[in-house]
């Protein structure tokens, strides 16, 4: 076996490992977002502290993600996870010291910071491990499955450490988790750094715009913007349509769940069914089907229909993440991968701080369900740069 080979098989080998990094250091975040809103409500602060709050998760990777493609790009993977490690543990520590409103703000920019630096670095690598156009499909169905995991299982760990021990148990989890993360990096091989090159005539320059004026790539980003906004459409709707409805708050999260169960399964099928699968057909698809649910979503019926509209559009859109990391991955040139990825990330970051409250003016100004409407409207927008993307192999 030649060294290039035996470097391939170590890296598969160490994809499970990868996977699990972004799992703790997600999960990192999301335990510190819980107990955080948890605990702010329980000192009985306002209910916009906690949406101030709960925005400053997102405020971090707008300023982080350029700056982490480009040290993936350069160094591989292990320095932008220490980086995000050190954020991670570092943000949930200051909240195990002191539980002040300033304190959990910083926490909260920090360890949002943490996931934007870490992920990318992440992302890039389990790209960099696949060798065809079906192994990206398949690395990706469970690159996305990471934040799901993380997302299902933090809450309840949390809940439980809270109830039983307090709110800071809640945080001392959160800032072990990163640490978690970095041991299990130590069993995945570090990349060679990359050599700085200067752009040459006829390759794509150096710099976020440039990378903005591969048409593919930038329709690509399009789309993704469209779809995620989709996806926080229906986290906002679920909650403000149930309450209209008199829905209890148990029946609210089980639509929500519905949704969250069925990206799930989505992404597994992507992974077991994905030398069938071609990326450009199945995101259009998901774009229809997220379009005509939108559309009939405020006249589903009751409880069981709403869970039955979430579980269709969460197929619809938990199949998103996986093609369009696929293709992105694929029309990017060599060696900016990781640039394109933070490109990737500035841009939904941004979009999940701006749409939230624009649907909040919308929903009041008119119907609870004006923001589905809406977004079904750009998501079939939307189907015009998806149907203009020409994805080329760029590794």
């Amino acid at each position: 076996m030649s060294p290039e080979s035996a470097s391939r098989q170590a890296l598969r080998t160490a994809f499970p490992a990868v996977i699990a990094m972004l799992v703790c250091v997600h999960a990192s975040m999301a335990a510190t977002r819980v107990t955080a809103s948890l605990l702010v409500l329980h000192r009985g602060y306002p209910e916009w502290m906690v949406g101030a709050l709960l925005s400053l998760f997102a405020v971090a990777p707008i300023a982080l993600s350029l700056w982490a493609g480009r040290l993936a790009d350069r160094y591989g993977m292990h320095k932008p996870l220490g980086v995000g490690v050190l954020l991670g543990s570092g943000g949930a520590a200051v909240a195990v010291v002191s539980q002040h409103p300033v304190a959990l703000a910083l926490a909260a920019l920090s360890t949002g910071g943490a996931i934007a630096v870490a992920a990318v670095g992440v992302q890039r690598e389990a790209g960099m491990m696949a060798r065809t156009p079906s192994d990206l499909k398949r690395v990706f169905s469970w690159v996305a499955l990471g934040p799901a995991v993380s997302n299902a299982l933090a809450p309840v760990v949390v809940g439980l450490l809270i109830d039983h021990i307090g709110f800071r148990a809640g945080f001392v989890f959160a800032a072990v988790l990163p640490l978690v993360a970095w041991w299990l990096a130590l069993r995945v091989p570090r990349s060679p750094p990359a050599a700085l090159k200067e752009p040459s005539s006829g390759t794509v320059g150096r710099g976020a715009l440039a990378l903005l004026r591969l048409p593919a790539l930038r329709w690509l980003i399009l789309v993704n913007l469209s779809l995620s906004a989709c996806w926080d459409a229906h986290s906002f709707a679920v909650p403000v349509m149930g309450h209209a409805r008199g829905l209890s708050a148990s029946a609210i999260g089980l639509v929500l769940g519905c949704f969250a169960a069925a990206a799930t399964v989505v992404r597994l099928l992507i992974g077991r069914y994905a030398d069938r699968l071609d990326e450009r057909v199945a995101l259009r698809s998901a774009m229809a089907l997220a379009t005509l649910t939108c559309l009939v979503y405020a006249y589903l019926p009751g409880v069981l229909g709403m869970m039955l509209g979430s579980a269709v559009l969460g197929l619809a859109l938990g199949s998103v993440q996986p093609m369009v990391l696929a293709m992105l991955h694929r029309v990017t040139p060599a060696g900016r991968h990781g640039e394109a990825l933070g490109v990737r990330m500035l841009a939904t970051n941004a979009a999940t701080i701006v749409m939230p409250l624009s649907f909040g003016v919308l929903a009041a100004a008119s119907v609870p369900w004006a923001p589905m409407w809406l977004m079904a409207g750009l998501v079939l927008l939307a189907q015009i740069p998806a149907s203009r993307i020409q994805a080329k192999p760029g590794h």
